[in-house]
């Protein structure tokens, strides 16, 4: 496809159970179009409960899920109560209202 490009996508704790239960790889390749999409749309393409997803790391930056994502970036993405996503250890997840 013209246009797009790949982002390595990881899903992390809670999240990995989630895809292993679900048959899912929880690390793949994402296709995104070069003009990047956001990190919401990226879990809704992989198919993560969004309502799950407390951050993402984006580049190995805490974020939150209306982070742009463009190929070649690199995607965590983390679910509530994850131990290491506590704001002592990183700062505080922007989340969703």
């Amino acid at each position: 496809m013209q246009g797009t490009s790949n982002v390595t996508v990881r899903a992390i704790a809670f999240l990995d159970s989630f895809c292993r239960e679900h048959g899912m790889p929880s690390t793949l390749s994402v296709e995104v179009p070069e003009a990047g999409v956001t990190a919401f749309d990226v879990a809704e393409m992989v198919g993560l409960p969004i309502r799950s997803i407390e951050g993402v790391f984006h580049n190995y930056s805490v974020s939150g899920l209306d982070v742009v994502v463009r190929p070649g970036d690199r995607v965590a993405f983390v679910p509530y109560g994850t131990p290491g996503s506590h704001p002592a250890f990183f700062g505080p997840f922007v989340t969703r209202d």
